[in-house]
């Protein structure tokens, strides 16, 4: 069975080889049919204390690392920052 494989934003790099990462999932509601938002945080285990807040990374299963952490940074998928406040 292939490993699931999410992408979101590090919303912290506080811990030592440790980012929490933000997934958004959108889906239609059953009743309503209006699309709707939901966001869960994941812990993951970056080896290199690479990621910093604000990337766009992408997180894959794996064995528990932790109590916490059952996913891992994928390596060399992690998109740049978008710099706020600046004019192309």
């Amino acid at each position: 069975m292939p490993k699931r494989v999410l992408q979101g934003v590090v919303v912290s790099d506080k811990g030592e080889k440790t980012v929490v990462v933000k997934v958004e999932r959108r889906f239609t509601h059953p009743v309503m049919k209006k699309t709707v938002r939901r966001s869960k945080n994941y812990h993951a285990h970056d080896e290199a204390n690479a990621a910093k807040v604000g990337q766009t990374v992408f997180i894959e299963e794996c064995r528990p690392f932790s109590k916490l952490k059952t996913w891992k940074l994928v390596e060399g998928e992690a998109a740049p920052a978008v710099e706020s406040g600046e004019a192309a």
